[in-house]
């Protein structure tokens, strides 16, 4: 409220005539068996509703980059693509003068979500399936784009339910068992027939 009276305060600001400053965001997203949801989180200024972005990171991708924003803004992490969904316009205040930005999306496969991280404290998320995550973008750029990665995930396969474990094999009692060498009492009758060999051969000597 205090920002939005200091804008009032000083008046109208001067939009600034140069070439959109390049940024890159991240569209997280989950599959689920209902269809895509997506990550939104809030701007720190306004309290709107948007994705995960910012200025391109020196030694970085965009992709890179963009993933990074995921990570400081909503605290997730995951598999980014390295193929932009698509780039829209938006504006920012920057000390007496708006800028125009270029934000070049990427998509952001969820594995991780972190109940602690950078931005906690400055901003809100919310996981929202298509219809709703349009509701609350309210851009009519972005929401196009949003649309687009819907009707790209939406060919992907939907995640199969987790099986349960299957019970490990219960071995039988024969198998169990060791194989014997020979067959019952069979050692004993070749012991036996050794020996009266032994005893006819000592026989026939004498």
């Amino acid at each position: 409220m205090l920002r939005r009276l200091k804008d009032w305060w000083r008046g109208p600001l001067a939009e600034v005539a140069t070439a959109p400053t390049p940024q890159a965001g991240a569209v997280p997203y989950r599959l689920t068996r209902d269809g895509p949801v997506f990550l939104l989180v809030t701007s720190r200024r306004t309290g709107r509703w948007l994705f995960p972005k910012g200025g391109l990171m020196s030694g970085r991708t965009p992709w890179e980059s963009a993933a990074q924003e995921a990570l400081e803004e909503a605290g997730v992490e995951g598999v980014v693509s390295d193929q932009p969904l698509g780039t829209y316009l938006a504006k920012r205040i920057r000390g007496e003068r708006i800028e125009t930005i270029a934000v070049t999306l990427y998509l952001l496969e969820v594995t991780r979500q972190l109940d602690r991280w950078d931005e906690k404290a400055q901003r809100q998320r919310r996981w929202a399936d298509l219809d709703t995550a349009l509701d609350l973008l309210g851009d009519a750029a972005l929401g196009e784009l949003l649309r687009s990665a819907a009707a790209e995930l939406a060919a992907r396969p939907a995640p199969e339910p987790e099986a349960a474990p299957k019970p490990s094999p219960k071995s039988s009692p024969k198998s169990s068992q060791t194989a014997p060498s020979s067959a019952p009492g069979k050692g004993k009758k070749v012991r036996k027939a050794e020996a009266k060999g032994r005893r006819l051969k000592t026989g026939s000597k004498g």
